[in-house]
């Protein structure tokens, strides 16, 4: 295995690390933000109880589950060795070249961005995910479909904080820098690029990272929103 060690070590090896796990989590959030939209529906919180309860109760998602978690600590270990490698391998290029008349801001600063976001999901996982496996969550009943964890109400209620509303939008919007940059980063890395696909892979990833992070952030303002009417 020490041919796999190694190949993990180099540098090309470190971005393939970040490409794959970088494109199953951006797939995590695609069914994570269609899951989420369910908080929309004026219904008591039926509709996300029940896939509260299908996601944290069906094994295959549970497998799935592992893997999102591995990738998540992987992902953000990565970035933060690549970022570490990349400031000691140049640290003075950058000025000299004036590296901010060749390329944006976010693509500079993809460790930050990800660290913003790494913050938030320690807060999110807490709030919620924690809660709701080992947390003490009220119980609601629904006729036919029997008792149900009652996510819906901590989620409602941390959604009437204003601070945790800011700092979801802050952590949406760099999702949204990181992504813009990720997306297309991770489809380079695998050598998936061509003169007639690029600049759709490239629109697609544009389109991918303003919709999802805006959907995303569109939840807790509007949830805020109905709690002080």
């Amino acid at each position: 295995m020490s041919w796999l060690t190694e190949a993990l070590k180099s540098s090309l090896g470190r971005k393939l690390v970040m490409s794959f796990t970088g494109l199953f989590l951006i797939l995590f959030l695609v069914g994570h933000m269609l899951g989420n939209t369910l908080l929309f529906f004026d219904d008591g919180g039926q509709a996300f109880n029940e896939y509260a309860r299908f996601m944290t109760s069906t094994p295959i998602i549970q497998a799935l589950s592992l893997v999102t978690y591995a990738s998540i600590i992987i992902h953000a270990v990565y970035s933060i060795v690549i970022t570490r490698i990349n400031r000691r391998a140049r640290p003075i290029q950058y000025a000299l070249n004036k590296a901010s008349a060749s390329s944006p801001w976010y693509s500079r600063n993809m460790g930050i961005l990800g660290t913003i976001v790494l913050i938030f999901l320690v807060v999110h996982f807490r709030s919620f995910w924690y809660e709701m496996r080992f947390g003490q969550l009220p119980v609601v009943n629904y006729d036919g479909s029997g008792e149900f964890k009652d996510l819906y109400s901590i989620v409602a209620e941390s959604f009437k904080q204003w601070w945790y509303v800011l700092l979801y939008v802050v952590a949406m919007i760099g999702l949204a820098f990181h992504l813009s940059h990720g997306f297309k980063s991770a489809f380079q890395t695998l050598g998936l690029t061509h003169k007639k696909y690029t600049p759709l892979i490239e629109g697609v990833g544009l389109w991918f990272s303003i919709v999802v992070p805006t959907i995303f952030a569109l939840i807790p303002v509007v949830m805020f929103i109905k709690s002080l009417g």
